[in-house]
């Protein structure tokens, strides 16, 4: 039980190099981590909905083999991931694993990492058995009740195809942790696009095939295998070290499994809104999961490749400032990036909203009014699940997960109780639960803010609020921008195709983001000033050069 298994081959460090303090060593400056996990993040959304436009197109939303049962199937297995594992690696393993790089304690790393890995692999061993074997039911009565017989069994068998991917998943997360911690986010940032990949391959290799829409299944599972595989490369250097034990004793251990309960309830709440609204969308008729699907897709886009991005390449640096005794470098680094990301988020919004048909038409095809419907519905979602990513991790940097899963369970329920009023055919219908998911994600985060705000009353200060409101000023211009974009750029009857569709979108993000940065600087945000320092070298480094040389 004591021996040591080295996962990728490596130097064992000397005593010199381990008493090296953490902070004098080099590391990545944020901003070009939050650039290479955008970069990574706007690809992996690009394969995402080219994944889910191949899927449109190459299966039918309704009929026999329809694409309701492919989304429905993910449900299950990704609920076991988030509820489980996926909520602790981020918010609770990170500042645990800060606290002893801070110490220069990497053995203390690799013993809490160790025990962590094999505790939550033993529990997604066992959940894997149970989807393996219970995965009809589960998706009869919980997931799509009134999905016919031949549409539950390709859900089923593509769940099954699924059962390991919470454990490759968990897995992969442990790792890059670990990875993250070290500064080290390459390998991070590029792995899910692997995923992707295995799952886009496979809609050509069974599209034709009697295998047919479960065949999507193999691809998903090869790709979580892919996956793994790329983040265990990510390991070299690191000296990572695996034992087959799990430390129990460990205060740290322990620490991390204290956190765990209430992140994973948060998780697993969020996860269980999401099965609550597959479950409405089906009782709305055929196609409906796969339209809403759809559009969240469009809708996550956005939230991952801003708010997950910039809020995940932070995370590590906000548990440090207060590992280090910090607090104000603390406050400075979360107002500086809260700030960034209403900057930022505002004109996405603002396209989004305006261009909700073109990219409703972009990833389904002529037929795409329901989508474009709930996709405008959600586009208020994507400002405040957006802001979300950075509120939450004020709390978890502080090692807090009791506050956000509080609030978590209120708006839950309240999106429950909201989606059962207005997602009825008597109401709003399928674009109701897109609605109540809006009004919902705005509660979680003005409920969280007000919380944070009573317990550090200084936090928000008038300097906070005085740029808040002159991005606001600026918004109103870049919302006229986009109207006019628009109406210069309509979205024709035959509009069809990526090339098409794609210079349309660019043509009016490029005018909405153009006014927005421009009538920023005039308005003296900070944010765009970075905007203009690089201009200014791009169009003046050629002059310099050439004055230089004569």
């Amino acid at each position: 039980m004591g021996k040591t298994s080295n996962l990728c081959p490596k130097k064992q460090p000397s005593m010199q190099e381990k008493s090296i303090p953490a902070k004098t060593k080099k590391r990545i400056p944020l901003s070009n981590v939050a650039l290479l996990l955008i970069g990574s993040g706007l690809v992996g959304q690009l394969l995402g909905i080219f994944r889910t436009k191949l899927v449109n197109s190459n299966f039918l939303a309704t009929g026999p083999h329809n694409t309701d049962s492919y989304f429905a199937a993910f449900s299950i297995p990704d609920f076991f991931f988030y509820t489980i594992a996926a909520g602790v690696l981020g918010v609770a393993f990170i500042p645990v694993l800060a606290d002893r790089l801070a110490k220069g304690d990497r053995k203390g790393m690799w013993e809490v990492s160790s025990s962590l890995l094999n505790m939550l692999s033993i529990v997604m061993s066992a959940i894997a058995v149970i989807i393996l074997l219970f995965a009809e039911p589960l998706i009869h009565h919980i997931v799509a009740p009134s999905l016919k017989p031949t549409q539950l069994h390709d859900a089923a068998v593509i769940m099954r195809f699924l059962a390991l991917n919470p454990l490759l998943f968990t897995i992969s997360g442990i790792l890059t942790s670990v990875q993250q911690t070290l500064g080290r986010f390459f390998f991070f940032a590029i792995a899910p696009l692997f995923y992707n990949l295995s799952i886009i391959v496979s809609i050509y290799v069974f599209r034709h095939s009697s295998f047919g829409i479960k065949g999507l299944g193999v691809g998903a599972m090869v790709g979580a295998f892919a996956q793994l595989a790329v983040v265990c490369v990510g390991l070299t250097g690191t000296r990572f070290t695996w034992k087959p034990r799990i430390i129990w004793r460990s205060s740290d251990f322990r620490t991390v499994l204290k956190q765990l309960p209430p992140r994973a309830l948060d998780q697993g709440m969020d996860q269980l809104q999401t099965i609550v609204e597959i479950n409405f969308a089906r009782r709305l008729g055929e196609g409906n999961i796969s339209y809403y699907n759809n559009a969240s897709t469009l809708q996550a886009a956005p939230t991952l490749l801003i708010g997950t991005a910039i809020s995940t390449a932070a995370f590590p640096r906000l548990a440090a400032r207060l590992s280090q005794g910090r607090p104000d470098l603390f406050r400075k680094d979360f107002l500086r990036i809260l700030r960034f990301m209403i900057w930022v988020t505002l004109p996405v919004v603002i396209i989004t909203y305006f261009a909700r048909g073109y990219f409703a038409r972009l990833i389904f095809g002529e037929n795409s009014k329901s989508i474009a419907l709930i996709f405008g519905f959600l586009t208020v979602a994507i400002f405040f699940r957006t802001l979300y990513t950075i509120v939450s991790r004020w709390f978890y940097a502080r090692k807090d997960t009791r506050t956000p899963l509080v609030v978590s369970v209120f708006t839950i329920t309240l999106n429950i109780i909201l989606a059962a009023v207005l997602a009825r055919k008597s109401s709003y219908g399928i674009a109701g639960l897109a609605l109540s998911a809006s009004l919902a994600s705005m509660a979680e985060v003005l409920v969280l803010g007000t919380i944070m705000v009573f317990r550090d009353r200084g936090l928000l200060n008038k300097v906070f609020w005085g740029g808040v409101v002159r991005i606001i000023s600026v918004t109103g211009f870049s919302m006229l921008a986009g109207y006019i974009a628009v109406s210069v750029f309509p979205l024709g009857a035959r509009d069809v195709g990526p090339i098409t569709l794609g210079g349309k979108l660019a043509a009016i993000g490029f005018a909405v983001f153009s006014v927005h940065i421009a009538i920023s600087g005039l308005f003296g945000l900070e944010e765009a000033r970075p905007v203009f320092v690089w201009l200014k070298r791009i169009v003046l480094k050629p002059i310099r050069g050439a004055y230089w040389f004569n």
